[in-house]
């Protein structure tokens, strides 16, 4: 795996709080959960980190000159 980037990051205290209570419900650290929150947000703003699409993204099924019938 890739080194990460380290640098510090200020919350406010309730925030922070707020995600921690959340990081435990999903068995995650804080700092995980950040991690997460921020590429999920990234993805929902089409800011991908990789070529391949999110998984929760539906796949489209392969087309093919049958499947599109032309009218003339």
């Amino acid at each position: 795996m890739a080194a990460k980037k380290n640098f510090p990051l200020r919350l406010d205290p309730k925030l922070y709080e707020v995600l921690e209570r959340w990081a435990a419900d999903e068995f995650r650290s804080v700092n995980s959960h950040i991690e997460y929150l921020l590429r999920d947000a990234a993805s929902r703003a089409g800011r991908h980190l990789s070529p391949r699409p999110p998984a929760s993204a539906p796949k489209e099924p392969a087309s093919s000159a049958d499947d599109n019938p032309t009218t003339e």
